[in-house]
């Protein structure tokens, strides 16, 4: 409605003048921004981008326009094309900021320190070492009334093609040339592009999917035969020198047994540890970075059993977050602000190093789109799984087949 935007025009101005008055009593130099949410449904993209365009910029001389666009940016390649071709007539990508709110989680952030910061950390972030990196992302709910719009998206689209496959890139990246600075936002983006490229489109063979019992049920949805997963792991490949070989496993439910998200590399086996400790059980170091609830990083180290036995137990080296950085009474929201808050924060400092660009999300497409496809055309079904527990069955000999996990089950964190 460019008649509404352009009288959103007039009051911005009139807002704009006064403040500019009210400075130049003090002489102070003003900048003008405008900033937009785009909250909307990406049918509403065009219309809404095209009013902006012709009524609301701001004169670049006074101060910028900036854009925040939520997804879902498409359902697939062709879809996202047609978005972004809206978008990019109307706006460059210096004018766009696509968010994912995962870019804005602390222990997300804390990917590009904790690997670039830490020599020895460095030293082993590679197939030599690594023998799988799993991201995960469950919740202890279904679609609760949800269920008409989710169906149209699936739990691959919803949550692995965006959220993980981000976080994915910042574990898999090779150094940017800045991480701080006026040209990091370009490098990161550069390096995170540099791995997606590196991942060859996804075939079925590669995709176990489930859909919790009584999924269909939800009165929201509307085909009652729906073979939309509410559960699926995907086994990538990142076919780079660093990374040849180690298996990258993208795991996402619904109505699963907690709320967790997290990353977890598993580092291999301990060269000999079966023959220098007689047999005895050894299990493999793991780097667990846990981005919600309560965020926290451990690392699975083997020490000593306390007495005159010398049989390795896993313990962790630990950094939780709650009792580490925040003092009592401090208010955690103010000491270790929101994803949101922290990435609007970055949009007003002109950051653009923790939002998605458009050759990120055009190669992101390239990936998923094949497999999503020949789902839905194929009419794929997916396994069903009880409410409440850890998903399909079969999930974890997926998982213990592609990515050769072993899970040491006399541990517990």
């Amino acid at each position: 409605d460019e008649q509404a935007f352009s009288a959103m025009k007039d009051d911005i101005e009139t807002f704009e003048q006064s403040t500019k008055s009210d400075d130049a009593t003090s002489g102070a130099v003003v900048q003008l921004n405008r900033l937009y949410y785009f909250a909307i449904p990406p049918s509403a993209f065009a219309d809404t981008a095209t009013a902006i365009n012709k009524t609301s910029m701001q004169d670049p001389s006074k101060g910028w326009t900036r854009l925040i666009v939520e997804k879902p940016f498409g359902r697939d390649l062709s879809s996202f094309e047609e978005l972004n071709k809206t978008l990019s007539t109307q706006f460059t990508e210096d004018h766009l900021y696509r968010i994912d709110h995962y870019l804005g989680k602390e222990l997300v952030q804390n990917l590009t320190v904790l690997r670039f910061a830490n020599i020895w950390l460095e030293r082993i972030w590679n197939k030599d070492n690594i023998q799988s990196v799993i991201l995960t992302f469950k919740e202890p709910f279904g679609t609760d009334g949800r269920g008409g719009y989710f169906d149209q998206y699936g739990i691959i689209r919803d949550i692995l093609q965006n959220h993980l496959l981000q976080v994915l890139t910042l574990v898999a990246m090779e150094t940017p040339s800045q991480l701080i600075g006026p040209m990091a936002g370009k490098a990161i983006r550069d390096a995170k592009v540099g791995v997606l490229n590196a991942i060859n489109p996804i075939e079925l063979g590669d995709v176990l999917l489930g859909q919790y019992e009584g999924y269909a049920d939800d009165p929201t949805i509307t085909n009652k035969d729906t073979n939309t997963p509410t559960f699926a792991v995907i086994h990538l490949k990142i076919n780079t020198p660093r990374w040849h070989g180690v298996p990258f496993i993208l795991k996402a439910g619904k109505a699963l047994n907690e709320r967790k998200a997290e990353m977890r590399i598993q580092f291999k086996d301990a060269p000999a540890g079966q023959f220098l400790f007689q047999s005895k059980s050894c299990p493999r170091n793991e780097l667990v970075m846990r981005m919600q609830p309560n965020e926290a990083m451990y690392l699975k180290t083997n020490v000593k059993k306390p007495g005159f036995d010398a049989t390795p137990v896993q313990s962790e080296l630990e950094i939780n977050y709650d009792t580490r950085f925040f003092k009592d009474g401090e208010d955690k929201a103010t000491a270790n602000p929101d994803a949101y808050t922290r990435l609007i924060l970055d949009v007003l400092q002109g950051k653009q190093g923790a939002f998605v660009r458009d050759d990120e999300l055009r190669r992101a497409w390239e990936i998923f789109t094949p497999v999503l496809h020949k789902i839905e055309n194929d009419n794929v079904q997916p396994i069903k799984y009880k409410t409440g527990g850890r998903g399909p069955e079969e999930a974890d000999t997926f998982i213990a087949e592609r990515a050769g996990y072993v899970r040491n089950l006399d541990y517990t964190y």
